[in-house]
């Protein structure tokens, strides 16, 4: 009896002993594998994670808008209109801004319906037109004395563009198609008519191009920047002009990268983005990858002078704020000796981004230097890293469109900022989810050739009529009644039109059939609508506009919130039962049918104490 003891007690040592071996083993197993999570979620959180974060624009100035709970791109929806429209956020409460058109052209991932659009001095929709494909470059410019809508469309890759550009009337309908002279394909980044009633655009052509000097193959591929003077009337090519023939590939900041190999991936080296011109016939293009602003001779095509770059060509009399000037755009004559220009000073590495700004330089063409008489800062000062414009207005005061980030501000001639207007939450404007390559201010008369668009819904009617900037008031006529062949109408109410979109109360005397006629400022009447009848439903529930990317953020935080908060208070289970000290289990004992205390462990073994 003795030795079966003894023999089963130097057993449970064994097995003990051997258990702890165990232990230990899994013990170094846990620590290999903690260390490992931890070297991985380093790298997720140095790779990616960290460059996100660095994204957000967290501020303590931030308005609920600019925080995003309105949405990324907050929109709103019409009873009567099938498409959404920026829901803006004007700063400050006393903003006195432009009274005239705000045209831009939204797109992005928060952006519902990407298109053309106008909107009013107070953010109401004035008329929008879904595009396939991309619209950018949206502006109102002169052509023959007359307003036209213009516009380019096409498909977009890395930032170049392969597509035409369009100019519609004051009716909206399309009247000129215009299209680069020769096989190319006509860019996304300018369309400017000139004083000669003539069209300035750009192309990107990708050309067989030596790069061994900027690393890459000696048979490689250049896209080449150009830009066409053409005819409208008559599509006649007038001028052109190439980058590669005047700049080397060594005159880019550009990072060579992956590129050059092939015609479809061409270097891009140039990325010529504006082209202007002068009374005097000067040619003014804006290199964003060269970093200059380029002078050109009218009739030669030779360089006259280069301003900013690797050749710049003057003296800086402003400590470098002049000629120091980076991926910028839209650079643009001001008069004889002056140039604006949108100064980006950033571009997509989130580690090497300025701030940017709106530039006013003035030039001593004759002595070679330049001066900067004027910036304009975002008041949150912002990073844009593409896109952006700058407009004089002819107040005085200075427009500024900050591309990528989707914002526009008014500063007055000092720059102060005098009206600024987010159509995009701006914690979020380094993702680029709502942005418009250009924002300008313009007079504009519209005269759609459609007729007003009508909800009905029990006692009220929706009414909208998409471009129509004329309409004063909108009156309701009620049929009398009488004859259903030779209907006739009485006018039983008018009311003032009310936005976008006037929401009119039916009086009781509109038993059955209506109609609404819009009525201008002189009490004529613009167009009739065709014939109605009162809806019987008893009126229209709406759903509430939900912004369905950040409610499923929001949730799925808080399911994370949740499950996180439950594995904290939750005790870390052991390998048997539950663990409350530094054993990996505390077996509890138990008694054989002799009344023997037996370990737990020899019975799992199947140690017999017989």
């Amino acid at each position: 009896m003795f030795s079966r003891t003894l023999s089963a007690h130097r057993h449970r040592c064994f097995l003990s002993a051997r258990f702890e071996k165990k232990r230990d083993l899994l013990n170094h197993c846990r620590l290999i594998g903690l260390a490992v999570a931890t070297v991985a979620a380093t790298v997720l959180l140095v790779g990616f994670v960290g460059p996100q974060l660095q994204r957000f624009r967290f501020r303590s100035d931030l308005s609920w808008y600019d925080l995003g709970i309105y949405g990324f791109g907050p929109s709103r929806s019409y009873v009567s209109f099938e498409e959404e429209s920026p829901l803006v956020e004007f700063s400050p409460k006393d903003a006195t801004c432009d009274p005239r058109y705000t045209i831009l052209a939204p797109r992005g991932d928060s952006i519902a319906h990407p298109g053309p659009m106008i909107l009013d001095a107070r953010g109401e929709l004035v008329w929008m037109k879904y595009n396939l494909g991309t619209t950018q470059d949206f502006r109102i410019q002169q052509y023959k004395g007359q307003n036209y809508l213009t516009y380019w469309q096409g498909g977009e890759e890395d930032g170049r563009g392969c597509g035409s550009w369009y100019m519609l009337d004051s009716a909206y309908t399309i009247q000129y198609v215009i299209s680069p002279v020769g096989m190319m394909d006509g860019d996304l980044h300018d369309f400017q008519i000139t004083n000669n009633n003539t069209a300035l655009i750009t192309i990107y052509d990708p050309i067989p191009a030596d790069l061994t000097s900027v690393g890459g193959p000696e048979l490689g591929w250049l896209y080449d920047g150009v830009f066409q003077e053409v005819d409208i009337e008559t599509g006649e090519l007038l001028f052109e002009w190439r980058a590669s023939q005047h700049f080397p590939p060594t005159s880019s900041y550009q990072p060579l990268k992956d590129q050059g190999h092939d015609r479809a991936s061409g270097y891009d080296f140039f990325h010529i983005n504006s082209v202007d011109k002068d009374d005097q016939g000067r040619y003014l293009i804006s290199s964003r990858h060269a970093h200059c602003v380029v002078s050109i001779d009218g009739v030669t095509g030779d360089v006259l002078w280069t301003l900013g770059g690797k050749t710049n060509d003057f003296e800086d009399l402003s400590s470098g704020q002049a000629t120091g000037f980076s991926w910028q755009h839209d650079a643009r004559w001001q008069g004889t000796n002056r140039i604006t220009l949108f100064n980006n000073a950033a571009n997509g590495d989130l580690s090497q981004q300025k701030i940017s700004f709106g530039a006013l330089i003035e030039l001593d063409l004759v002595n070679r230097r330049a001066e900067l008489v004027q910036t304009y800062y975002h008041p949150q000062q912002l990073a844009a890293v593409s896109q952006g414009n700058v407009q004089i207005l002819d107040s005085g005061n200075v427009f500024v469109g900050w591309g990528h980030s989707a914002a526009y501000t008014e500063f007055s001639p000092e720059g102060v900022v005098v009206c600024n207007v987010h159509y995009g939450a701006s914690a979020y404007f380094q993702f680029g989810r709502v942005v418009s390559y250009r924002v300008t201010k313009a007079d504009w008369v519209g005269m759609p050739d459609t007729l007003p668009d009508i909800a009905v819904a029990g006692d009220h009617a929706y009414v909208s009529w998409n471009g129509a900037t004329e309409v004063r008031e909108w009156r309701t006529e009620a049929w009398d009644g009488v004859s259903l062949r030779n209907m006739s109408f009485e006018i039983v109410g008018q009311v003032v039109r009310d936005g976008f979109e006037t929401e009119i109360w039916l009086p009781v005397n509109v038993t059955s059939y209506f109609r609404i006629s819009a009525i201008d400022a002189n009490g004529n009447v613009l167009v009739t609508s065709g014939t109605l009848k009162r809806g019987t439903d008893g009126g229209m529930f709406i759903l509430p506009h939900l912004n369905w990317g950040v409610a499923t953020v929001v949730c799925v935080m808080l399911v994370g919130l949740v499950v996180g908060l439950s594995c904290a208070v939750r005790r870390r289970p052991g390998y048997r039962g539950h663990s409350s000290g530094s054993r990996v289990y505390q077996p509890v004992a138990e008694d054989d049918e002799s009344g023997h205390h037996l370990d737990p462990i020899l019975r799992r073994e199947g140690v017999s104490m017989a």
